[in-house]
Formats: structure tokens, sequence, C-alpha cells
């Protein structure tokens, strides 16, 4: 088999910094969707304080479900990364509109830079997109 021109190697070292640094956030998105298609009662309970109605949740779950699996499959990686952005952003918007404190509002946009960031040691191709360095 023979290389793809487009293939760039990432050095080892970067490359399993990368998916550790992914991990983290895609674990608690996949425990978070699981709960959301479970629905227990603290799940429903803190859904509806926010303002959504309990038929949303199953839906909400399959939607972030599918959006991580996304990201976790290196082909789909940036586009799952990019699906996810725009989840936890709603999720800022919906901490923002309950009132809810700094960490409940920062907590999904530091989900979003790890998401990014460890997509980024990840993918050489986005190194030359988002240059970090001079």
């Amino acid at each position: 088999m023979q290389p793809d021109a487009r293939m760039v190697i990432v050095p080892r070292k970067r490359l399993w910094a990368g998916r550790i640094i992914s991990a983290l956030p895609a674990l608690f998105l996949l425990v978070d969707g699981a709960m959301k298609l479970a629905k227990p009662e603290v799940v429903v309970k803190t859904t509806v304080e926010l303002g959504y109605a309990e038929t949303v949740i199953v839906s909400l779950g399959v939607l972030l479900l599918a959006c991580t699996i996304l990201y976790l499959i290196p082909r789909t990686a940036v586009f799952g990364a990019i699906l996810l952005t725009g989840y936890l952003g709603g999720a800022v918007a919906t901490q923002v509109r309950a009132g809810k404190g700094l960490f409940e509002i920062l907590f999904p946009v530091l989900l979003g830079v790890l998401l990014w960031g460890g997509l980024v040691f990840r993918e050489d191709r986005l190194r030359t997109l988002i240059p970090l360095r001079n």
C-alpha cells in the first residue's frame, strides 16, 4: 500500500498526547450523551431547570453521541469537532441565559479547548491552519 501524498506523519509522542487530550472531553461527552438516553431523574430535573422540555432530552443525547463519535473517527474528526463546537456553544448560551455561575459557563468552553487542542496535536494539517508559534 502506497502512502497518500496528502498524508502527513505525526510524531509518535505528539500523536499520543493528542489522543490523551482528546479522550478526556470525548469520554465526558459520551457519558453525558448516554445519560441523556437513560434519562435518570437528575438529568430530567436539570434539563427542565435550564428551560428545555423533557421531550428533547433523548434527541439531545442522540445528537451529542453522533457528534462525539464523528470526532473520535480520524477521517471525520474535524467535522465532529466543528459540530461539537456548535453544541458546546449552545451549552454556554444556555448556562448564560439560565444565570448560572462562572464554572458552569466556562466548563463547555474548556471542553471545546481540549477537543480542538487534542485535534491540533493529532492532525498536522490543522497546525498549518492554526499556527501557534512564530
